[in-house]
């Protein structure tokens, strides 16, 4: 009895449009540069690459650079976003796009770790039934107490009753203005 063969995967090649980003990363020094295969996940890129840069004007420098040599190569990017701020700047070169950020905005939203793929292990497979967590009784907050404010003399506590029954009732709504018709 024969078993059936799996197909394989071919091995992944970096395309053209990967190499020359990977070249301008490094030709401006980016830092922990990582390149992302997203064919099976996404359809708008193949690749994502992600890199961070010293300074937030290091960030835009390696994101213009990137965007100089795709375009002197004939690559042109859709378009680019935070490249004002600095923090982190997208660079859309239509099949690789190209993350550039400071290296606190990178570990903040962690955007590898939504890309790449995880391993599956045999707890995660077999998931164990566990017993539900008790909970702990909720405490309750001390009830506030409220104080009156207690006038400081006889003449104050009259001239508050006064002006309690003064007749000021509620506030009065501002009248509308009606305009002529036209």
């Amino acid at each position: 009895m024969t078993t059936p063969s799996r197909p394989r995967r071919k091995p992944r090649r970096n395309s053209a449009l990967e190499t020359l980003v990977a070249a301008a990363l490094d030709e401006m020094k980016a830092v922990n540069v990582k390149v992302l295969d997203v064919r099976g996940l996404t359809d708008f890129a193949d690749a994502m690459v992600v890199a961070s840069g010293n300074s937030d004007r290091h960030v835009r420098a390696i994101a213009q650079h990137v965007i100089d040599r795709a375009r002197a190569s004939g690559h042109r990017a859709l378009g680019t976003e935070g490249a004002r701020d600095g923090e982190w700047v997208l660079v859309d070169l239509q099949d690789v796009v190209v993350h550039v950020m400071l290296p606190r905005v990178r570990e903040f939203y962690a955007i590898e770790q939504l890309w790449e793929p995880r391993p599956v292990s045999s707890a995660a497979a077999a998931p164990a039934k566990r017993a539900p967590a008790k909970r702990a009784p909720a405490k309750r907050a001390p009830a506030k107490r409220a104080t009156p404010a207690a006038p400081a003399t006889a003449a104050g506590a009259a001239r508050g009753a006064a002006a309690k029954t003064a007749g000021r009732g509620a506030p009065r709504r501002p009248r509308r203005v009606r305009t002529a018709a036209r």
